[in-house]
């Protein structure tokens, strides 16, 4: 590969990083070096850009606590989702100037150390699609990996269609709130669980049907009224090891239907790991054993390919899919948002603001 190196003297310079230095929860793992330094050697394909916002996932938490040092290969930048400005176009196709969003996949981070919680982040181009001018910075920040979860999870895996009958567990979940306008644009019902206070706000995205799982477990509700015709995919996006929804679901999900759930994620707990070794026998159990007689698939980790972050970009350009925020952040606030995030009690995404001018 060929790298051109960065000839504006401008960006040439320091700047300021949230970076995950050792393991552990965000206020103990990360720390902010106010004098990183800006990616100097662009590769063939990559462009540098200003990053204007950043936004927060579940899965940056969640490896900070579970990785050690060695697998991660920290110190490295945190978090993956980003909006902002193409700052050297590197030859390539884009134009300095341009806005974009993107993704930094794990695999992309641990290679390189990049990530969205600083000023400046290099990327190659099929990381990035062009942002519209009715998308504020703060809403573009976190459409990557959620975005690309919902389409991953019902169009090119649960290849949902018009017509069909959806159910979302976790509703009110960043993946869950695209996942449910995603499928309303198909043309499918959509039944979703959430708290009472979230119904209204989920009915506001064009939901069908919900079911209130504070009331009773929530296979248990279904199995009383299961669904006519019952459910074509389940989408647990929840990313808990929910294994009686799934072991019951003969009841309410069609016998060629699937259940594709976001990768459960064990903690050290030791209720955890029981909960999810059960999970792990029960979609391995043969029918001859007592097995559930549906499919389960869990999401692999997150890729990015360029067309599938343009389809994306399509739904959202369109106004099919829009970006719902919970709070916005200042950069120096970031350990802050890390807590928004982790209370579990965000409706949308939370988004650190990187360029403090930007809406």
């Amino acid at each position: 590969m060929s790298a051109t190196k960065l000839n504006d003297a401008a960006i040439f310079h320091r700047q300021k990083a949230w970076v995950v230095v050792r393991r552990g929860k965000p206020r103990v793992a990360l720390v902010l070096d106010e004098n990183a330094a800006v990616p100097s050697d662009l590769a063939e394909g990559e462009v540098l850009i200003k990053v204007q916002a950043a936004a927060l996932n579940p899965v940056g938490y969640k490896l900070m606590g579970i990785l050690p040092n060695f697998i991660a290969k920290r110190p490295h930048v945190a978090e993956h989702d980003f909006t902002g400005i193409i700052a050297d176009a590197n030859g390539t196709d884009l134009a300095t100037g341009q806005a974009v969003w993107g993704f930094v996949p794990v695999g992309l981070k641990i290679g390189t150390g990049q990530g969205s919680l600083v000023q400046y982040t290099r990327v190659p181009t099929s990381h990035i699609v062009l942002r519209s001018p009715s998308l504020k910075p703060s809403e573009a920040a976190g459409l990557g990996l959620v975005g690309l979860t919902a389409c991953e999870a019902l169009v090119h895996i649960g290849k949902l269609e018009e017509g069909q009958s959806l159910f979302i567990n976790g509703g009110s979940t960043a993946v869950g709130i695209v996942a449910i306008q995603l499928a309303k644009a198909i043309g499918a019902k959509v039944t979703v669980t959430g708290s009472s206070k979230r119904e209204e706000f989920l009915r506001s995205l064009g939901v069908d049907a919900f079911v209130d799982y504070t009331k009773a477990p929530v296979y248990e509700q279904l199995e009383r009224d299961p669904p006519t015709p019952k459910f074509h995919l389940i989408f647990d996006a929840v990313g808990d090891a929910n294994v009686p929804l799934y072991t019951q679901s003969p009841a309410y999900l069609q016998p060629n239907g699937l259940y594709l759930a976001v990768a459960p994620w064990p903690t050290s707990t030791l209720g955890s790991i029981m909960n999810f070794a059960w999970l792990t026998w029960e979609v391995n159990r043969p029918l001859w054993l007592g097995g559930t007689p549906r499919q389960w698939r869990k999401l692999p980790v997150m890729t990015v390919k360029k067309e599938k972050l343009e389809e994306l970009a399509r739904y959202v350009d369109e106004g099919k899919v829009k970006p719902i925020v919970d709070s916005v952040f200042k950069f120096e606030d970031a350990l802050a948002a890390y807590d928004r995030i982790m209370s579990q009690r965000a409706l949308g995404k939370v988004v650190v603001k990187v360029d403090p001018e930007v809406d």
